[in-house]
């Protein structure tokens, strides 16, 4: 429904996302946003709004003051939280609800944010471990139907027009805190010795990391790997989609993450799984069955990891699919949206 076609009694759900930059809370909040929005009367407040909710502007806002019922506002962010907090000292009847991701303890201000909000939840187990109070544990879904494994995975990857047979793959921001300087070093490492193997980054080169994309691409050309380890930029969500797709192994080589989006992205769509022990990955991959755990920032490690599975494809393959069941199983968006839906319950 419109949100000029709804009353300012029927709003249940204001979802904030006050960030212009795209970020993965942003692509987090995206997907899970349509869901919850099919099960309370729900709008969008702010940039980057994905379709299935109603878009709500700052003049649809003023309507809801000092209307009798509460609505909940599910912030992520600090500035969301104190944007919450000042409606409500100012006559908007908010329930407030807070996603932390973090895996650090928080700065004073955050503290006591956290403090203030109605309900807490937490991406997993080690992030609830740094918050001061009680809170829901509700870990990330994917969309299982759109991350889903290809038909024909050699002619998706053929498509692509690289070289090789098989696509390892590294996606997110390129920086040090992604970790895609370990994958450089552990790709020019491994695919001299694997000519059917070509490796993508997929993701956006910001121009205060363009000295660091730079310094990663003179590594590539010195060990005259610049037609196998692609860097793809920023790409629209359809052909991020359509590069998992292509994977036969991802690797995960955040340093640190607050969850990992990649992680089950990757899994739902079939690749194999190396992954740091950053974010979720210990409570979303099961070491040896679903995946590899790894050291953080250790590209010899990572190597190592890989490289049984680049030897033996169809040991990567076997691994793709009992990844794919995992996600389906545990990590699905449904499930996530239902765990919000019962805290939102309890408040209103």
């Amino acid at each position: 429904m419109p949100i000029e076609n709804m009353s300012a009694g029927e709003l249940e759900l204001i979802v904030p996302n006050l960030h212009r930059r795209y970020s993965g809370v942003t692509a987090t909040n995206r997907m899970v946003a349509p869901l919850l929005a099919g099960m309370f009367r729900a709008a969008w407040l702010g940039s980057h709004r994905p379709d299935g909710i109603a878009a709500m502007g700052f003049f649809d806002l003023l309507r809801l003051w000092r209307r009798a019922t509460p609505l909940i506002w599910h912030a992520r962010r600090n500035d969301e939280m104190i944007a919450g907090l000042l409606l409500r000292a100012l006559g908007w009847p908010l329930k407030l609800v807070f996603t932390s991701a973090a895996q650090r303890h928080h700065t004073w201000l955050t503290r006591w944010l956290i403090r203030n909000m109605d309900a807490i939840i937490a991406t997993s187990p080690l992030s609830a471990s740094y918050l001061k109070r009680d809170a829901t544990v509700v870990m990330h879904g994917v969309d299982t139907d759109r991350y889903a494994p290809p038909a024909d995975r050699a002619a998706a990857f053929a498509e692509s027009g690289l070289p090789g047979r098989y696509a390892i793959g590294c996606f997110g921001r390129v920086r040090a805190q992604k970790g895609s300087d370990v994958f450089v070093d552990a790709m020019c490492a491994l695919l001299p010795r694997y000519p059917d193997f070509t490796a993508v980054i997929v993701g956006a080169v910001v121009p205060e990391q363009q000295g660091f994309a730079n310094e990663l691409k003179q590594r590539i050309a010195a060990a005259g790997l610049t037609s196998r380890i692609i860097i793809t930029g920023e790409l629209p969500i359809e052909d991020v989609v359509r590069w998992y797709q292509r994977l036969t192994i991802y690797a995960f080589t955040s340093r640190n993450e607050g969850f990992g989006l990649t992680l089950i992205e990757a899994m739902s769509a079939g690749a194999a799984l190396v992954a740091a022990r950053a974010g979720a990955a210990e409570f979303v991959v099961e070491d040896g069955v679903t995946g590899v755990l790894t050291l953080p920032g250790d590209a010899v490690a990572l190597a190592a990891a890989l490289e049984p599975l680049m030897r033996d494809v169809a040991a990567a393959e076997a691994m793709g699919e009992r990844a794919r069941a995992r996600v389906v199983d545990k990590f699905s968006l449904d499930a996530e949206a239902r765990a919000i839906a019962a805290v939102y319950r309890s408040l209103i």
